[in-house]
């Protein structure tokens, strides 16, 4: 008998296949508060992976913390927020 799995990329195949090529601009790329960004996931990182609920979802970004940045957004009514590495994030411009 096998244990099924529940780890956090778990039922993930689809979700986290990698479809577009990784520049080094992502890695390095810089935030500012207040600024809206998107999270898009990118498995061939996984440092700083966000939840792969949050895929899509576009927020705030209010802090830093070491590397990562903290993107508040709202899910069901409630907001939370997301610690994330910038290469899972992709800046909103808004005009």
């Amino acid at each position: 008998m096998v244990v099924k799995s529940h780890g956090p990329r778990a039922r993930t195949r689809d979700k986290m296949k990698v479809r577009r090529k990784n520049s080094i601009t992502k890695f390095v790329q810089k935030f500012e508060i207040g600024q809206k960004a998107a999270i898009v996931i990118d498995p061939s990182s996984h440092r700083g992976l966000p939840f792969a609920r949050f895929k899509g979802f576009t927020g705030t970004v209010v802090g830093k913390q070491g590397e990562a940045y903290l993107v508040k957004i709202r899910e069901m009514g409630r907001e939370k927020t997301v610690i994330t590495f910038p290469e899972h994030l992709k800046m909103i411009k808004v005009s």
